[in-house]
């Protein structure tokens, strides 16, 4: 009997409400909270200006004082003493003419001043017998305006003379070419035994104290580069030996077959480089570096254009704006010239979909 009643009375008190609720191993009773996800991992890289992506030029190692020597006269070569790569000094014979033909020039010019002169005294010596003449009323007006007329071409006809045997003794003294400064032969277009025209090129001489690389660059890679830019200049062969360049000049007009301007950087004195090397040149150096990004990297603004910068430190890691200025894109890439410092790390991949501040994971490789 007692035991009837406690059933009837732990049956009031858990109600119709307890007797059907699901049992606990269900899982049924509440919604439990979610862990939070790890923040999402990031494409990006980290800047440098030497890495694999660092942009490089091809250049050609030249002479800044750079002349083709040829002869001021017609002739046939007989001599070359210097050869190609061969180092000359100021004054040193280059190259010489036969000189037979032109001795005959000249003295066959020396001939004609000597019979003009005779011409020339003759008709000086008959002018002054027509003056005389004339005087004592013995010849008429026209012979003596004719004498004199005569006295007047002899003497024009000895200047030209003159100047003739001039012409023949500078041409005679053009056979000897010789070297106007210290250089080294750069090259040659002309053998021995050639009959030159005047004014062919014969000879290159360039001077070796004044080197500079020339490179060719198109329109949009010159965007924010003046004269007096820093590039920095290598060997292939030699990656390790790099040489700091200054941008001298910029070609005004640019090329008609490829549309690129060629610029020249000037090397140091004592540089290791000789006339003629393939060498690799690109922007900014050890002190001054340039700095590049993918163009997919900056995001466009109204303002300032900016890329998101990833901050790590003990606190974890997460983004913000880094304002930048930068160039035009070439070739996919663009030269960042304020705002970033060498080993920054810039997210390159999903940048609109970012916020200042926002946390992230680790990064991965591009």
């Amino acid at each position: 009997m007692r035991a009837l009643i406690l059933a009837g009375v732990l049956a009031l008190a858990c109600g119709p409400a307890a007797a059907l609720s699901l049992p606990d191993w269900l899982g049924l009773g509440g919604q439990a909270e979610k862990p939070a996800a790890p923040p999402r991992p990031v494409v990006s890289v980290i800047v440098d200006d030497r890495g694999l992506d660092a942009r490089w030029i091809p250049g050609v190692v030249e002479a800044r004082t750079q002349v083709q020597l040829g002869f001021q006269t017609l002739g046939r070569m007989i001599a070359r003493p210097v050869d190609l790569g061969d180092q000359v000094a100021a004054g040193d014979l280059l190259a010489q003419l036969s000189t037979d033909d032109l001795a005959a020039t000249t003295r066959a010019a020396r001939a004609a001043v000597d019979a003009a002169d005779v011409q020339d005294r003759t008709a000086r010596a008959t002018l002054e017998r027509t003056q005389a003449l004339a005087a004592r009323n013995v010849a008429s007006n026209a012979q003596l305006e004719q004498a004199q007329q005569e006295a007047s071409a002899a003497a024009a006809a000895v200047e030209q003379a003159r100047s003739q045997l001039l012409q023949a003794e500078d041409a005679e003294g053009f056979a000897k070419m010789t070297a106007p400064f210290a250089g080294v032969v750069s090259a040659v277009y002309e053998v021995p035994g050639a009959v030159v025209d005047a004014g062919a090129p014969v000879i290159q001489l360039s001077a070796q104290d004044t080197p500079e690389v020339v490179i060719d660059l198109p329109e949009q890679a010159l965007v924010g580069l003046a004269p007096g830019a820093d590039f920095t200049v290598w060997h292939r062969s030699d990656p390790q030996v790099e040489i700091a360049a200054t941008l001298d000049r910029v070609d005004p007009i640019a090329d008609s077959a490829t549309r690129t301007r060629r610029l020249y950087l000037t090397l140091p004195p004592g540089a290791p480089f000789r006339l003629g090397a393939l060498v690799r040149a690109r922007f900014g150096t050890v002190d001054a570096p340039s700095l590049s990004l993918p163009a997919e990297a900056l995001v466009a603004t109204e303002g300032m254009p900016f890329v998101w910068r990833v901050i790590r430190d003990d606190a974890g890691a997460r983004v913000e704006q880094a304002p930048v200025q930068a160039a035009a894109p070439f070739r996919g890439r663009v030269s960042i010239t304020h705002g970033l410092d060498a080993g920054d790390e810039v997210v390159i991949r999903g940048v609109k979909s970012l916020a200042p501040g926002q946390p992230v994971g680790r990064r991965l490789e591009p």
